[in-house]
């Protein structure tokens, strides 16, 4: 069910050394990047991890910049689990919708504050 987890980080070349470093001992690659962070994993069919610069621009901090991501099957899908997740109370972060080539997510805050984001490649 868990499709990737991603942590932030205020340094993004330093991260990103590290994590092309230490992901590589364990067989995962570059699946994406852009200028805010870089997905590492074996394949998008298998959970992997993101370091990225916070969407809001504040500091990265525990908790800030980290988010689960939520695989789905179906852009059908990703948009009924992101008006349940409204409709059950958590708040907007980004509507469903294309994000990029191929992917297509909707992000939103639990009830907690805890960020996630359920997503369809394809």
């Amino acid at each position: 069910m868990i499709g990737y987890v991603t942590l932030g980080t205020n340094d993004l070349p330093r991260a990103t050394a590290f994590y092309d470093a230490l992901l590589a001992e364990l067989g995962a690659k570059r699946l994406w990047e852009n200028e805010r962070g870089i997905i590492w994993g074996r394949s998008w069919k298998l959970p992997s991890v993101g370091v990225m610069k916070p969407y809001d621009g504040k500091p990265a901090t525990v908790g800030n910049g980290v988010m689960v991501a939520l695989v789905a099957d179906t852009r059908e899908t990703v948009d009924r689990v992101y008006a349940k997740a409204l409709a059950l109370g958590a708040t907007d972060e980004g509507p469903a919708g294309p994000r990029g080539e191929g992917f297509y997510a909707g992000y939103f805050r639990d009830p907690d504050g805890n960020k996630l984001n359920v997503f369809f490649m394809g």
